[in-house]
Parts: C-alpha cells; sequence; structure tokens
C-alpha cells in the first residue's frame, strides 16, 4: 500500500478554507449562507484548498454544488485546487471506523464533491473510538488510495492533543509509514497553545508531514460575543467559567488604547501569524493566497520556506475579505514580506503596517492571556466520561408486558 506521491508538504497551501460553518452548528440555516459566494470568493483571492466532512450537515454537498458551477469549472482546473474530507464521525454520538463504513464514506464524498479523487482524507475525532478501529480505518485508507488512486493522502484529527500523538506513534510503529497529516482544532490559541508546546515534537518525531492548526478561535468562543448559537442550539463544551474569563479578557482588550483591540481580531490574528512560524517545521509550501500569481509547478511559494498551515472558517463574504485581508498583511511582515507586498500591488507601505500591527497584537495577547490566569491551556474533556458509540450499543431491550392479572374464582360457579 505504498504511494508514490510527493510529500504532501510540498504541494498543500498553508491557508485552508474550513466548511464547519456550513451548518447548524454554527449558524441557524446552513442552506442561508451563501455557500457558493465565499467558494467563489475565495477561489478569486487565492484560496486553494477546502476541508470539509459528512459530519458538518450539508457541508459536503453544499461545497461540491459551488464547485460544480462553470466558474470554477472555466477558471480553476481540479487540480489547482485541495479538497480535505473526512471519514468514521457520523453525529454527536455514532461512530463507524470499520472498512466497509470508510469506503462507503469515501465514495459519498467523492460524489457529493463531483470529483475523482480527494487530496486528503482524516479519521474524524479518533479520540471517541479505540485505536484498533482507528488503525484497520487508516488501513483501509490507505488500500482505497493504493487500489484506486481517489485518495491522494492519510491522516487523523480530532481534539486532545495526547492522543492524536499516541495514534501517530502508534500507525509509524505498527506499518512503518507515518501519516501524512494530523489536525488539531482549539489547540494553539490565545487560550491555549497545547499544539505546539506538547503535541509539536511528538508528531515531528512520529514523522507526521503536515499538522494543520483549526478554529483558532476555539470553536468561536475567543469572541466579544460569546460563543456561537446555531439551530442545535449552544453546543459549545467550554465550562462557565472559562466563558466568564474570556469575556473578562475581552473587556479588558476593547479599554486598551489600541486600534481594533476585539478580541476576535487579535486571537485570529496571533494564531495565525505565530502558526506560520512556530508549525514551519510541520508547514506546507503551497500556494500561500499572497496575491502573486501562482504556478504550482514550481513548488516555490514567495521566500521558498514551508509557512504553518491554519484553517479558517467564515459564514459570510464580509468575513472572508477580513480573514485575507489579515493574513496577507501577516505575509507582508514576514522577513521577505516587502517583496512580497509589493509583488502582489499593495506596496511597501504594507510591510511596514505589518510590523507595527504585529506589536500592537503581541501586547493585547499577552494582557488577554495574563487575565486568563489559570484558564491558559485548560481544554474540556472530549469525550466526555461514559461516552458511548451508539453505532454499536446494545439496544435496549423492550419491556415485558406486565401480566393481565389472574381472574379471581367465583365462588358461587360450580
Amino acid at each position: 500500500m505504498s504511494r508514490d506521491s510527493p510529500p504532501l508538504s510540498t504541494l498543500l497551501p498553508p491557508l485552508i478554507c474550513g466548511t464547519a460553518t456550513f451548518n447548524n452548528q454554527y449558524n441557524p440555516d446552513p442552506y442561508a449562507i451563501p455557500t457558493t459566494a465565499i467558494v467563489h470568493e475565495a477561489l478569486a483571492l487565492g484560496v486553494r484548498a477546502f476541508d470539509t466532512s459528512p459530519y458538518y450537515g450539508p457541508a459536503e454537498d453544499l461545497l461540491g454544488a459551488a464547485l460544480d458551477t462553470p466558474f470554477v469549472r472555466q477558471n480553476f482546473p481540479r487540480r489547482d485546487y485541495f479538497l480535505l474530507t473526512k471519514v468514521g464521525r457520523i453525529s454527536s454520538n455514532v461512530f463507524d471506523y470499520s472498512a466497509s463504513w470508510i469506503r462507503h464514506s469515501v465514495q459519498r464524498s467523492l460524489e457529493r464533491l463531483h470529483t475523482d479523487y480527494l487530496d486528503v482524507v482524516y479519521c474524524h475525532d479518533v479520540e471517541f473510538v479505540s485505536p484498533d478501529e482507528v488503525s484497520t480505518a487508516v488501513m483501509e485508507l490507505r488500500r482505497i488510495r493504493a487500489e484506486t488512486g481517489a485518495i491522494k493522502y492519510v491522516g487523523i484529527s480530532g481534539y486532545p492533543v495526547n492522543p492524536l500523538c499516541e495514534l501517530a506513534e502508534m500507525i509509524l510503529d505498527k506499518t512503518g509509514e507515518p501519516l501524512d497529516i494530523v489536525m488539531s482544532y482549539a489547540n494553539f490559541t490565545l487560550q491555549n497553545t497545547q499544539l505546539a508546546s506538547v503535541a509539536l515534537p511528538r508528531l515531528r518525531a512520529a514523522g507526521v508531514d503536515v499538522v494543520p492548526n483549526a478554529s483558532v478561535l476555539g470553536m468561536g468562543l475567543l469572541r466579544r460575543k460569546g460563543v456561537p448559537i446555531g439551530a442545535q442550539g449552544d453546543f459549545h463544551p467550554s465550562p462557565e467559567k472559562l466563558r466568564a474569563a474570556i469575556q473578562a479578557a475581552s473587556d479588558w482588550s476593547d479599554a486598551q488604547d489600541i486600534p481594533d483591540p476585539r478580541i476576535e481580531k487579535v486571537a485570529m490574528r496571533w494564531a495565525f501569524e505565530n502558526w506560520m512560524r512556530e508549525g514551519a517545521s510541520v508547514g506546507a509550501r503551497g500556494d500561500p493566497a499572497s496575491g502573486i500569481p501562482w504556478t504550482r509547478e514550481t513548488m516555490d511559494p514567495s521566500g521558498g520556506t514551508k509557512l504553518g498551515v491554519s484553517v479558517m472558517g467564515v459564514s459570510n463574504t464580509e468575513e472572508l475579505h477580513e480573514t485575507m485581508r489579515v493574513w496577507r498583511s501577516i505575509l507582508a511582515g514576514l522577513d521577505d514580506g516587502e517583496k512580497t507586498a509589493v509583488a502582489s500591488g499593495r506596496g511597501a507601505n504594507d510591510h511596514a503596517w505589518s510590523l507595527k500591527r504585529q506589536k500592537e497584537v503581541q501586547l493585547l495577547a499577552t494582557g488577554i492571556r495574563t487575565v486568563l490566569g489559570e484558564w491558559v491551556d485548560y481544554t474540556w474533556p472530549s469525550p466526555t466520561p461514559g461516552f458511548v458509540n451508539q453505532r454499536f450499543a446494545p439496544a435496549n431491550p423492550a419491556p415485558l408486558p406486565t401480566p393481565v392479572a389472574s381472574p379471581t374464582r367465583c365462588e358461587n360457579k360450580p
């Protein structure tokens, strides 16, 4: 089941557009989100990778519909963008990592996304199942890769970093082939940096090529107005005391005499900028969406170095444009950023402004983390204690009917 593809890090872009927001967890009605406009505008702005999952409600269908349009077909050949999806998680408490389900899920994703191949397939939220189940799923994905070419790269994703490290080490030890990619979410943010402090050394040692950082706002926790409330209500697993600490930190930041001190703006830029550097050893060299015309064959982005990979999530085109403005400003602040800013048409002043904003954000970030105090690097349990995978849970037998009381004998009858 060996592969002949070049390392994923030589091709994958360092900025990925996530589609978890195309779901009723984050939004009341995902069909009301301008998903096609978001995808088209992202492509026009230079974004060349999209992350999705069958678990994200209609996200795969919505992404597939946006890509299966004349605009995309005429301007963006399939080989010029990356599709990353997942297998194994069916709902909040249902998981199936069996070989038969993995094959079914991959085929369904191919159909929904209107493609002949998937660039990356993750085993989704691996902490909810046993190591043996993860091993079975990874081996099946690699078998599909070898037999059909419908998958190019294989990885795992989840929240707690220790299980991700243990599983990456297990896969290397068991198969002799490291995972191509391991993604964690909400673990390199203003509030929690365990992806760097705990996971990074172990994942590198396990030979993992790329480690994307997803959910830089901690699933919407790091926002002035609090966690997002979609059609599913308050889904966020954070405790109330952590939320209160985030609100206190947000209030502190708002009171500072620094331009745009909103906690979500600080958190987004801080995570993108710091992971771009700290995650570079497990980063990627694909199209950085800098605004400079790109030729993938060179595999040589501006600066020629790997950048830590981040996943962004947006719910409208305004959020997309704001995120891209921040991302490109960060690129302009790199060592060769002035050249990048000039080549992309934004001018040399963008480099100086980026360096100034970098200092402002660092000041705010330091203060925010001071206010958070004991909640820095806190992680919520995943899964919660007592979790049972309902896919294979024994059905509770229906209670036996209560017997009808035996009739009493009538003494007057013979």
